[in-house]
């Protein structure tokens, strides 16, 4: 996968992340005050960034690979998010991105 490619996935896939936050504070989620958000997503950011370098440095996993599963875990969590916004509206069917 080419970066551009990869990247265009990543937009792609966060975005449908993104609506599925909103349907779920639509529906009454109380995880969205900013400290909350911004602690969790900092973490995340400097964990995700460091233990995929460290793995790349020691030649367990390539770039590409990285990158596979980063887009990988995205997809899950929008089948999640798709899954719990089905369960809260009763809809048999949403598909966020």
């Amino acid at each position: 996968m080419t970066e551009p490619e990869f990247i265009a996935e990543y937009v792609r896939l966060a975005h449908a992340v993104q609506t599925g936050v909103a349907y779920e504070h639509e529906l009454g989620s109380q995880d969205g005050t900013p400290k909350h958000l911004r602690t969790g997503l900092s973490c995340v950011m400097s964990d995700l960034g460091a233990l995929g370098r460290l793995f790349i440095a020691k030649g367990l996993i390539t770039e590409d690979e990285y990158y596979e599963a980063i887009l990988d875990g995205l997809r899950q969590e929008v089948a999640a998010y798709e899954r719990r916004v089905e369960a809260k509206t009763g809809a048999t069917k949403i598909t966020l991105g």
